[in-house]
């Protein structure tokens, strides 16, 4: 059977062993009752969904009716999101006709578990109303800048203690009330930093501990890149998670032409802006001494176009790897690593070297 799931309905092909066209084809209500009713009366099937907002919960409820469930991945399945002719029904046919031939080529996916799912809703939610805020700081500025003011600069935590000081009398009956509600903001996000502090010690401390040795890397940063990836044994490598969050560059080769691409943008959107600014913090002023920071620094230092941002996101990259091997091995964290032993290395050779001299 091939579901494509909608808000509202949706569409249903079911295939035998042999059959070109469905056997069974229909319309369902998304609806937990509506879906129960229906499948609970059926035989065990194999099923394909695609990845979507209602396929952890559906593909759930459709397990616990025996039927085996497979989540499909379209953004890797040519034969539907570059279809011409694309529509509710084909996308179910395909579904179903490719989950007949061999269940790989739907590159199949799997979802984290609902405990994991339930507190990344945490920090999904504490992330929406960053971006708020930040959207909102942004229109207070502007606003006061288009009638002539200029508010100072400062961190989003502390934006509505300087701007009701700086604030223009005359725009304080215009602007006044979004400071209020930047300064409610606030609040709420503490809130939810403290809840991210006591998920990431008490619940996720025997994960998220080694990572958080990391400088730059917080409670923050390493219980969305728990809870993200969920399961370590999912990767064969380290390096593996630095393509799974979309921190390697495109490739677009041909022949002899090598073109500089940006970063896929693959996976997480929020691990992978949470790894850029533990790398920014890195690099950073305030960063510590250590080999992450020294790496990223000498590719800013090589120069050319956008040598920075380069650098950060070369950082983001060894910053996720590094996580991982620390999560897989539970090693101890040693900022200078790489540079003792280059040390080490250096000291041997030139001993090496001193002794063949002296001809010993």
């Amino acid at each position: 059977m091939g579901i494509d799931l909608g808000d509202k309905t949706s569409r249903v092909c079911v295939f035998d062993a042999t059959s070109a066209s469905p056997v069974t084809e229909g319309v369902i209500a998304t609806r937990a009752a509506d879906l129960a009713e229906w499948f609970s009366e059926l035989g065990r099937l194999r099923i394909a969904l695609e990845v979507g907002t209602h396929s952890p919960w559906i593909s759930e409820l459709l397990e616990s009716f025996g039927h085996e469930v497979v989540i499909a991945n379209p953004r890797k399945m040519e034969s539907i999101h570059k279809n011409k002719r694309k529509n509710d029904r084909v996308d179910a046919k395909t579904l179903g006709r490719l989950l007949r031939a061999d269940r790989e080529l739907l590159h199949p996916v799997r979802h984290r578990g609902a405990e994991a799912r339930q507190d990344l809703t945490l920090l999904r939610a504490r992330d929406s109303l960053v971006t708020a805020r930040t959207q909102l700081i942004n229109s207070v500025r502007g606003l006061v800048k288009s009638g002539g003011g200029r508010l100072p600069a400062c961190s989003a935590d502390s934006f509505h203690k300087q701007a009701k000081k700086e604030l223009p009398s005359r725009l304080e009956t215009a602007i006044l009330p979004l400071i209020k509600q930047i300064e409610a903001m606030t609040g709420q996000i503490r809130e939810y930093d403290r809840s991210v502090r006591t998920l990431a010690e008490k619940k996720y401390g025997s994960e998220t501990g080694g990572m958080r040795q990391i400088d730059g890397v917080g409670a923050l940063t390493s219980l969305a890149y728990v809870l993200t990836l969920d399961n370590p044994g999912r990767f064969r490598k380290s390096r593996d998670v630095g393509p799974y969050l979309g921190l390697v560059p495109k490739q677009d080769d041909s022949g002899e032409r090598r073109s500089q691409l940006g970063i896929t943008k693959q996976g997480d959107t929020m691990v992978r802006r949470l790894l850029v600014t533990s790398a920014h913090y890195v690099l950073g002023p305030f960063g510590e001494d250590c080999d992450l920071r020294r790496w990223g620094l000498k590719i800013a230092a090589r120069g050319g176009k956008n040598a920075k941002k380069r650098a950060v996101v070369a950082v983001a990259r060894k910053i996720a790897v590094l996580l991982h091997h620390l999560w897989v091995t539970g090693e101890l964290y040693e900022p200078l690593h790489n540079s003792k032993l280059e040390t080490e290395r250096k000291g041997a050779a030139a001993n090496k070297e001193l002794a063949a001299e002296n001809g010993l």
